[in-house]
């Protein structure tokens, strides 16, 4: 960050007036343009996935048969559910938006008035105190203090900065007052070249989406030749009414759709995100609970995720032959003269309480940044507290050695010292009274939660701008062990190596976060990343799952993937164990679905180069999907599976599919040919009832297969379907077009369905793994679903 300089000077008596105001710019950034709830609307309900829909429905809708337009009852619902939560989201974080505006004293017209961080204008003088956020580059015209620069450059320590110094958009007061003169403000700043990599959109990688669209890309590439090629088997060779030529066409691309796939997995992601809203959690993108399931790299910031972001003192260690009590005696005498309220000054406080002060100073010398030191007189007798060798002209070698130790394990060390009367702040001979150790607060919780990860096999990577012996220090405390390195001596080409060999990582810059993401990627990892800063932004946005903190910069929680809203690090194994039941769960449930895209296709095939009539119109279809497919599986997502999910989600999916698909198909074949060529005289309605019983029969036994090993929950699913299929056939069959059956036709569905289901037992113990992997359409998906080594 280059120093600002003035081109203009603002009256410090005046400020800007309102004609200055208006003709000036102001310090307004779009962090992450949102779309309208309109926009977001267009987008959900005409998808192509849904556009296809629509002119199914269409079709249905001109034949007039309206029940068959049950399927899209599946296919709003799902569109709703996706919007809802992205809206949800949305109201959140903009909600928390505004709890975190804050509020900055400008001088104008002579009069320091109240004004939005947005509102503020080039050439405006501001006033800062401690605790504020700088809200644009700027000069203080007035005053010094000390600022902490880490949202920018992630590096914790306080820096002096004084009048002419120059203060930087997003870091924070630490003390002290000062008069800014705003010089950068908006784009302008030197935090929109930061903030713009926020504005790139990005859609999260994501296995299960990934997979779930490429099956639902291969469908549409058949869906409308296969369909085309259907009706004009149909209505020109078969000579089948217009009408239902329309409705059997329909159903087989109804059928090859698996749009109860789509609802299923949104509906338990949405489900697993209403549960992390309970516990504070605010899921910006649905497919990272997916992600975090998979991480097996977690790139850490030190502050705000192992430690709380406050400070603690450890122990007090009294010299001059004084006692401990006596040292903290003179602390609560100094603390009760003075204003200072830096992290330090709050955590020698804590310490402190109920102690309470004996004496009051006669004479108060508040913070200097000059001499990093403060202090107070009481009678002939003052206090100062501040840095060693800025309190003490002539250092003691030992005590410099004993500084230095407490320095290498991450400590901060103060000096307690005693002088007589002073006129100011500034280094001399005084009496050393003790020395006061300061540590960054670990969050309480920090080990057990790293060593949850570590016991998932997921490797930790601790960032941070510090100094590496701090960082490394506070990591080894928190539990993680491993080697350091100081990233400021490290060239980007040497990066990919470095993350390769090290754990802890120190002086990290925002540039170089985003590229030890990237790195890892390339090395084939899955990568988190938690952070709270704008520094932190560029590698939240590469990372496959970002985690930003609630009450960190607005950037990093508007590109983050999910904001813990109370900054509960806890939260993260329970994060995890959703992910892991919803793939788990969907991985088990998914073939379900895609038996039926899988039929439905070789079905058309089938009746496109044999076959005289399609075996289904499209509500008998949505009839078998509802009992062994929809409401089954819906259920069995709520299955508690926190297992480590496998890699192969589409070999997995596709080994439990193919079985059932072609085990109806040559079901309703064999059915076919007893009907065609056969003593028996169906008609088509006929034919339609019997197949739809061998898809309800095959349906069932699919199910049984998949929900083996049986647990309560599963028989209870298992039973609910029998049940389901007895009662549409016996109070709704008129509903879906199946019609009565003889004794004979009853006998014919009950032998064909026990040779299917023989064939499907058979076909259940074949390892179709080891074929699927060869296909060249099953390993182009994977490998787009998995990162590649460089």
């Amino acid at each position: 960050m280059k120093p600002l300089e003035l081109t203009t000077s603002t009256s410090l008596q005046t400020g800007l007036t309102e004609d200055q105001v208006k003709q000036a710019p102001k310090n307004s950034i779009e962090t992450n343009p949102q779309k309208t709830i309109g926009q977001l609307a267009f987008e959900e309900f005409f998808s192509f996935f849904n556009i296809v829909n629509y002119i199914l429905a269409a079709i249905v809708i001109y034949t007039g048969s309206y029940r068959n337009l049950l399927f899209m009852i599946i296919v709003l619902s799902n569109t709703v559910i996706g919007l809802y939560q992205k809206i949800h989201s949305r109201r959140i974080l903009n909600k928390l938006a505004l709890l975190h505006a804050q509020k900055y004293q400008v001088l104008r017209d002579g009069t320091w008035v109240d004004v939005d961080s947005d509102e503020i204008a080039q050439g405006d003088i501001v006033r800062l105190s401690a605790g504020a956020q700088v809200p644009c580059d700027g000069v203080i015209r007035q005053g010094e203090c000390q600022v902490n620069e880490s949202p920018l450059t992630g590096e914790s320590d306080a820096l002096d900065r004084i009048e002419g110094g120059s203060l930087y958009g997003g870091c924070f007061i630490v003390s002290g007052t000062c008069l800014m003169q705003a010089v950068e403000v908006g784009s302008a700043q030197y935090m929109a070249t930061i903030l713009k990599e926020a504005k790139r959109e990005k859609e999260y990688p994501s296995q299960l989406r990934d997979v779930l669209n490429s099956i639902i890309k291969f469908c549409t590439i058949i869906l409308f030749p296969a369909g085309i090629l259907l009706f004009i088997k149909l209505y020109f060779f078969s000579h089948i009414q217009l009408n239902t030529a329309l409705l059997n066409t329909t159903a087989s691309m109804v059928g090859m759709i698996p749009e109860g796939l789509i609802i299923l997995t949104s509906t338990a992601l949405a489900a697993a995100a209403v549960k992390m809203a309970r516990k504070a959690v605010l899921i910006h993108e649905l497919y990272c609970i997916e992600n975090l399931a998979r991480v097996d790299t977690l790139c850490l910031d030190k502050t705000g995720t192992i430690t709380s972001g406050k400070m603690k003192v450890v122990h007090y260690i009294p010299l001059a032959k004084q006692s401990e009590a006596d040292m903290k005696q003179d602390l609560a005498n100094l603390f009760g003269s003075l204003d200072d309220d830096n992290m330090t000054a709050q955590a020698i406080r804590q310490s402190l309480y109920p102690l309470r002060p004996t004496q009051k100073a006669d004479v108060r010398f508040p913070f200097s940044s000059t001499w990093k030191s403060s202090g107070a007189e009481f009678g002939d007798k003052t206090l100062i507290l501040g840095a060693y060798s800025f309190v003490f002209e002539k250092t003691d070698p030992e005590v410099l050695t004993q500084i230095n130790q407490y320095a290498a394990k991450g400590l901060r060390v103060l000096t307690l010292a005693q002088a007589g009367r002073i006129e100011k702040l500034g280094r001399g001979e005084y009496k050393l009274l003790g020395l006061i150790l300061i540590e960054d607060e670990i969050r309480p919780d920090a080990g057990e939660i790293l060593d949850y990860f570590k016991s998932q096999q997921v490797d930790l990577k601790i960032i941070s701008g510090d100094m590496v012996t701090t960082v490394e220090a506070i990591a080894n405390k928190a539990g993680v062990a491993g080697k350091a390195v100081d990233m400021s001596k490290v060239e980007e080409d040497q990066i990919p190596e470095v993350v390769k060999r090290y754990s802890i990582f120190g002086r990290v810059s925002p540039t170089q976060k985003m590229l030890m993401v990237k790195a890892l990627q390339n090395q084939g990892h899955t990568v988190g990343m938690t952070g709270d800063g704008v520094n932190d932004v560029m590698a939240l946005k590469q990372a496959d799952c970002s985690i930003a903190m609630g009450s960190g910069a607005q950037a990093a929680m508007a590109v983050a993937s999910l904001v813990l809203l109370q900054d509960q690090f806890a939260v993260l194994p329970q994060i995890v164990a959703e992910g892991r039941c919803v793939i788990n769960n969907i991985q088990r449930t998914a073939s379900l679905f895609l038996v039926k895209t899988i039929f439905s296709f070789l079905l058309t095939v089938l009746t496109v180069v044999w076959m005289q009539a399609y075996p289904f119109v499209p509500i008998q279809l949505t009839f078998v999907s509802a009992i062994g497919t929809g409401i089954p599986a819906f259920i069995l997502t709520f299955e508690n599976d926190i297992s480590r999910p496998g890699r192969s989600f589409l070999v997995s999916v596709l080994s439990r599919a193919i079985p059932g698909a072609l085990a109806i198909s040559t079901g309703i074949s064999i059915l076919y040919c007893i009907v065609q060529y056969g003593p028996l005289d169906a008609s088509i309605e006929q034919y339609q009832t019997m197949c739809t019983l061998l898809a309800v029969l095959n349906a069932i036994g699919v199910l049984y297969m998949i929900c083996r090993p049986l647990s309560f929950l599963r028989l209870i699913v298992l039973i609910l379907s029998v049940a389901m299929a007895a009662g549409g056939l016996l109070f709704c069959s008129n509903i879906f077009f199946l019609y009565r059956l003889n004794l004979t036709y009853d006998l014919v569905v009950l032998g064909v369905g026990a040779l299917q289901g023989a064939l499907l037992w058979r076909l259940w113990s074949v390892h179709w793994s080891r074929w699927l992997k060869k296909l060249p359409l099953v390993r182009k998906t994977m490998e787009a679903t998995a990162h590649e080594p460089a």
